[in-house]
């Protein structure tokens, strides 16, 4: 892509989110907690044209890292995503989102009658059964989540 076919300006310091599966970006942005109120500048570019998946979506978050508790929460809706720090108008670190094998505390079981949903001091743990399709299998109950069960908590 050549500097006239730039549709997302350079940030000067921060993170930019690239090669969000199309149409995930505001789910992404959701995961990181991010409501539009902030004093900073964010750029959500939404199936922008890509020749690596189709299209893509894009996140650029000004003057914030992210934490790799986060990385690892994109990984479940954006598998493919790549994290880029930014200090000065250049790329100082690349990050690829991997899924880890197990997600504790991400998410919940929506399976009514699993001991994580009881008042037991008990935090809910899936394995990674499937990364694309995205799901998960509770370790208590053995209840399969899917990416829709697991967006709806967001």
């Amino acid at each position: 892509m050549s500097e006239v076919d730039l549709r997302v300006s350079k940030i000067k310091d921060g993170t930019v989110i690239d090669h969000i599966t199309g149409g995930y970006a505001l789910d992404v942005v959701k995961i990181l907690g991010i409501t539009g109120k902030e004093k900073r500048v964010i750029t959500i570019a939404i199936n922008v044209p890509s020749k690596q998946l189709g299209s893509k979506d894009i996140v650029k978050i000004e003057g914030r890292a992210l934490s790799s508790d986060e990385v690892n929460r994109i990984a479940l809706v954006a598998p493919y995503a790549s994290i880029n720090i930014i200090k000065q108008y250049i790329v100082v670190e690349k990050l690829e989102v991997k899924l880890p094998q197990t997600i504790t505390e991400i998410t919940k079981c929506v399976n009514p009658i699993c001991i994580t949903n009881s008042n037991e001091p008990v935090v809910s743990n899936f394995s990674v059964e499937s990364g694309e399709p995205l799901i998960l299998k509770c370790h208590y109950c053995g209840y399969v989540l899917e990416k829709n069960d697991m967006l709806a908590q967001l």
